[in-house]
């Protein structure tokens, strides 16, 4: 195996290491917005927790982010938050849910 070949296995190692941590930041992140948003909504307990839950696990594969963002500022608008707000924890949940997962690492 030459060099060039150990460099290209050390990028794709990396590449798939990145894309799982995205992947695993995103879905923790949709569950605080979810488990957010729920409170917002007065939903507690196995409502809450399934509002957050059916939030990470729809549509999982293919949903990005400005989706899950438009339907929970959708069923935020009765409670007068505007969608910039919601991006705003949005952010805050995957900043989060970043250090979670670092923190997890070790």
């Amino acid at each position: 195996m030459t060099t060039f070949d150990k460099r290209e296995q050390g990028f794709e190692a990396k590449f798939v290491h990145d894309e799982e941590l995205m992947f695993r930041a995103t879905a923790r992140s949709n569950k605080l917005l979810g488990l957010w948003a729920a409170g917002r909504l007065d939903l507690s307990g196995d409502a809450a927790a399934s509002y957050a839950t059916k939030l990470v696990t729809d549509h999982l594969e293919d949903r990005t982010m400005d989706e899950v963002l438009d339907k929970v500022a959708n069923d935020l608008a009765g409670t007068g938050l505007a969608r910039e707000q919601v991006a705003l924890k949005l952010q805050e949940c995957l900043h989060q849910a970043l250090a979670q997962l670092e923190a997890d690492k070790q």
